[in-house]
């Protein structure tokens, strides 16, 4: 079995205005990245465009109507203070939700050994009724839920290491005893959730926070000492990484010191822990990462250490 790329072209389509960070120049430096031949053994396929129901096991249909309704035919519409549609956002979004829904059907299928979504815009701020942090419909989360529903997974990990906290993924199991949430994030930092105490009804979300200037050493010893002990105990028959690539040391977002190194280190570890527990099923999801070069580097170590380079 091999590693599994998934993108569509619908991911530049989707427009900011200019300065915006989460710019179509974010796809195209990971593309032209993993273009090397290093990566010739990847498997490449195109994302089908998402459906209402695959969105509607994390959020609700008014919700999702509502995100439909307002896209433009023409310019821009502002969602929230960061949030834009362009006429091309919704499809982007939708070939987003098909992308993260593929990706956990070839990999419960065996048809692939792990998979990489290579889409934006991103996913993990969007709470079940709530577009926020230039995200809309939260693709790791819908993956999660789609691999219950679809595939009878009973217990699914989302561990995302993007700088920002996923409040959106955190939101929508926050009461569900059968996904467990791990996060290494910058705190404080937008958009100010995930506290440690911030737990989960059971106990289930796992937030350890890094401090501005905090490196390498800092995350390395958050996964080793809070969220490997974790998801080995939790057992999870799927892994699902929000791979979010801002906390580079590059970024002009946030203020962390992690180099590719430290990406390739924890996807190593996560895969582990789906060789231990899941039988090797793992699928990981775009999220941020701002700085093209940082983006495209980090993108490439991650998905190296997929293909078990």
């Amino acid at each position: 079995m091999t590693t599994l790329l998934i993108s569509h072209p619908s991911s530049l389509r989707h427009v900011t205005p200019p300065g915006h960070p989460e710019r179509p120049d974010r796809i195209r430096a990971v593309e032209q990245a993993l273009e090397e031949e290093r990566f010739a053994a990847l498997q490449r396929v195109e994302a089908p465009e998402g459906t209402l129901a695959q969105i509607g096991l994390c959020h609700p249909a008014a919700y999702a109507q509502a995100i439909v309704s307002a896209a433009p035919q023409d310019g821009m519409v502002q969602v929230d203070a960061d949030t834009i549609m362009s006429p091309g956002t919704l499809s982007a979004a939708l070939h987003g939700v098909g992308a993260a829904t593929l990706a956990v059907d070839e990999v419960m299928t065996q048809r692939a050994r792990n998979a990489f979504s290579a889409m934006r815009p991103p996913g993990h701020h969007a709470e079940s009724d709530k577009a926020m942090g230039f995200c809309f419909f939260n693709n790791a989360a819908i993956a999660a839920r789609h691999a219950q529903s679809a595939h009878g997974a009973e217990r699914v990990a989302i561990v995302d290491w993007d700088v920002h906290h996923g409040n959106g993924t955190q939101e929508i199991f926050w009461s569900d005893a059968s996904v467990l949430y791990a996060s290494t994030h910058e705190m404080p930092l937008y958009p100010g959730t995930g506290a440690p105490s911030e737990r989960g009804e059971h106990g289930t979300i796992v937030n350890v926070p890094l401090r501005a200037g905090d490196g390498g050493e800092a995350f390395r010893d958050a996964f080793e000492s809070a969220i490997l002990p974790r998801l080995d105990a939790f057992r999870p028959d799927l892994v699902i990484i929000s791979a979010g690539f801002d906390a580079h040391w590059r970024d002009p977002l946030a203020n962390l010191n992690l180099k590719e190194s430290d990406f390739a280190w924890a996807t190593r570890q996560l895969m582990e822990v789906a060789d231990r527990h899941a039988g090797g099923r793992l699928v990981s999801v775009l999220e941020g990462g701002y700085d093209l070069e940082g983006l495209s580097k980090s993108a490439a170590a991650h998905v190296m250490a997929l293909m078990r380079g």
